[in-house]
């Protein structure tokens, strides 16, 4: 801990070295994209984006989980959702699942999550057993591997970036823009061994490295 109170304290001399103006994000912001990724330490997105302050609005979460849009049920990720699109206009989003996720080994391994409950429940809100789903080419992939004892957690783990995209298009206000060809949606994971990005190549199900 002693660490991070050391360079927090030195943390504004750092910054006039570099040459960083804060006092213009007062004014407000503009951030390039939004970034839905996992809570794990592991995953830090501006150290792989090389973005700088005020470029990534980040939303950081067990699972990069997104709930599919249910008007009743108020949320903290539908809010930030919801400002990133409406408000701040983003032109991109950007989800980032991992490599070694215990999200994603939960949802993989069900039985396993019998001491962590309310986790348990907030995997349930993933959207795996959708029907649009299960009819991705990447789903039926995944389920082969499974019925010869051979998932591969990677496979998994990028079929989950896949779902959320679809869970984000379900919010009018995000299927709106789309249309209106102001935003785009991106899948990326990221393998925490070795720092490799691999994106999904729009309209293929398949993860290519960058």
């Amino acid at each position: 801990m002693q660490a991070f109170l050391d360079n927090a304290r030195s943390f504004p001399q750092r910054i006039a070295q570099r040459g960083w103006n804060l006092g213009n994000f007062a004014h407000g912001q503009r951030p390039l994209a939004l970034f839905i990724t996992c809570s794990d330490s592991r995953v830090v997105p501006t150290l792989f984006t090389g973005a700088r302050p005020g470029e990534l609005f980040e939303l950081r979460v067990a699972g990069n989980i997104v709930p599919r849009y249910r008007p009743q049920a108020a949320s903290g990720i539908a809010a930030t959702l919801e400002y990133a699109v409406t408000a701040l206009h983003v032109p991109d989003i950007v989800v980032c699942s991992h490599s070694h996720c215990g999200a994603v080994q939960g949802l993989m391994h069900p039985r396993h999550m019998t001491f962590l409950p309310l986790l348990a429940k907030w995997l349930d809100l993933a959207g795996h057993g959708t029907r649009a789903a299960s009819e991705l080419p990447i789903a039926r992939q995944a389920a082969r591997a499974s019925r010869t004892g051979r998932t591969d957690p990677d496979t998994m783990a990028q079929l989950h970036t896949l779902i959320q995209l679809g869970n984000i298009r379900s919010y009018p206000f995000v299927a709106r823009r789309i249309t209106a060809g102001k935003l785009r949606l991106h899948g990326w994971f990221y393998a925490v061994e070795t720092g490799q990005v691999y994106v999904e190549r729009p309209g293929s199900c398949r993860f290519q490295p960058l």
